[in-house]
Parts: C-alpha cells; structure tokens; sequence
C-alpha cells in the first residue's frame, strides 16, 4: 500500500463521520489497515481533498489541535463543529463520550463496500 493509498483510507474513514459526531486522531489510526500513528493521521487530513470533514477528528482530549497548525484560521474547527450542534466547555474541549462515532475494523469493511457499490 503507497502512502497516497494510506491517506485515502484515512479520506474514507473520515468521510463515515456524520455530522455532530467526531472521532479522535488515534480511533482513526487504529482501524486502518495499515499501522500508522494519531499524528500521521493529522498529516493526513491536513492537506486532505474539499470533500473530507476534517474537523470532526478531534485530538483525544476532545480539543482542537488544527489551532496550532501554521496555516489554518483559529478557532475554525470549534466553529464548525459547533455549526453541526457540538457543544464545547469553556476549556475549548467537547465531551468525547456525548459525540462518539464509533466503528468497529469490521464495519469499516463493510461500510467501504456499499460505498463503492453505489454509483
């Protein structure tokens, strides 16, 4: 598998996220098929494709880590989560057990083949 082929893996996944749901970097990481670490997930969707929510991965404290990313406006991942009704404590930090998405290794699996037997 290429690194293009990983980072599309990590594309797909978080384009499952629905919105009001988020996941954090390591949840992402460990239902790839190939290892890779929260951080190269953050790669990752740093550079990503328009259509990937990239603000619903969050870091495992619930924060927004794109706040310390050179380049991206602060305080824009908070707003766009809240604008899909994700509430944040006065911290900047949202409750990572009110907004799960969770998905198993094997759902995955089974979500990315009805996907792609859409037209």
């Amino acid at each position: 598998m290429t690194d293009s082929n990983t980072w599309e893996e990590v594309y797909e996944i978080v384009r499952l996220i629905p919105p009001g749901r988020v996941m954090s970097y390591g949840q992402v990481a460990t239902i790839c098929a190939r290892p890779l670490t929260p951080r190269a997930v953050g790669w990752a969707l740093y550079g990503c494709p328009a259509d990937v929510p990239w603000h619903r991965v969050v870091n495992a404290s619930g924060g927004c880590s794109t706040d310390r990313v050179a380049g991206k406006q602060p305080g824009r991942q908070q707003k766009l989560l809240e604008a899909e009704g994700v509430d944040f404590s006065p911290a900047g930090t949202l409750d990572m057990n009110h907004y799960p998405f969770e998905l198993a290794v094997d759902d995955l699996n089974e979500l990315l083949v009805d996907t792609k037997a859409v037209p």
